[in-house]
């Protein structure tokens, strides 16, 4: 037991190093985001001066080069909440980084009383596995898809990655067809998510495998803390 417990602990020592180093990349992008609103008039007139003195093609090279600036700043999700869209948006970039193709919607509903540590550790877990079963197929049958966001009166979170054959479920771990144990990071979501009163479920089939977290917000509410 206190062995478990010394290496649950030095597991959110890690995941709290993570955490924060995702919070000062997304600061970074915030900040950068601020800077372009500030600079925006001065885009302008740089445009309309080089429109007057007919350099269309500067226009064109100017015009292109704010665009591949403001692409990378509207690819940041905003969950609402900083240190969740540092997590995510550090996972989806190592996740582009892998050449895995992704297609990412997230916003928390409001009044969620889920801590940030748990809501972190949930997400972080869910696209560590999607990533992680990712990298073992071809570039080009790579992809990941992320949904959070509100279903009734639930918070609704499905991540589904691209995989390869279906694995079998032994306990509350996935075998896959080489006999490695997958989803220690899934036994630690289950565990949150049960905290605040709510379902885990992971669905593993031929090409793909679903992991979707449902949890009541009004249940939510006062239950601050981690696992």
């Amino acid at each position: 037991m206190f062995f478990n417990r010394l290496i649950e602990r030095r597991i959110e020592a890690y995941q709290s190093d993570l955490i924060k180093k995702y919070y000062d990349e997304v600061e970074s992008i915030y900040t950068k985001m601020r800077g372009w609103r500030h600079d925006y008039h001065n885009h302008i007139q740089a445009l309309q001066a080089s429109m007057a003195m007919g350099k269309y093609d500067e226009v064109n090279e100017y015009l292109r080069q704010l665009n591949d600036d403001l692409t990378n700043v509207d690819t940041v999700l905003k969950t609402g909440r900083v240190m969740v869209d540092a997590i995510l948006n550090g996972k989806i970039s190592l996740a582009v980084q892998n050449d895995i193709s992704v297609n990412a919607r997230a916003r928390l509903p409001e009044g969620l009383g889920m801590s940030d540590v748990d809501l972190c550790v949930v997400m972080g877990n869910l696209l560590d596995n999607a990533i992680e079963e990712n990298r073992k197929l071809k570039v080009g049958e790579r992809f990941l898809r992320v949904y959070i966001g509100t279903k009734n009166t639930f918070l609704y979170i499905a991540v589904t990655n691209a995989a390869g054959k279906r694995q079998e479920k032994t306990g509350r771990l996935f075998r896959s067809s080489k006999g490695n144990r997958h989803g220690f990071g899934l036994a630690r979501v289950e565990g949150i998510v049960k905290k605040y009163g709510g379902t885990f479920t992971a669905a593993s089939e031929d090409g793909g495998f679903t992991a979707e977290v449902l949890i009541p917000v009004c249940a939510v509410c006062g239950k601050q803390g981690s696992v």
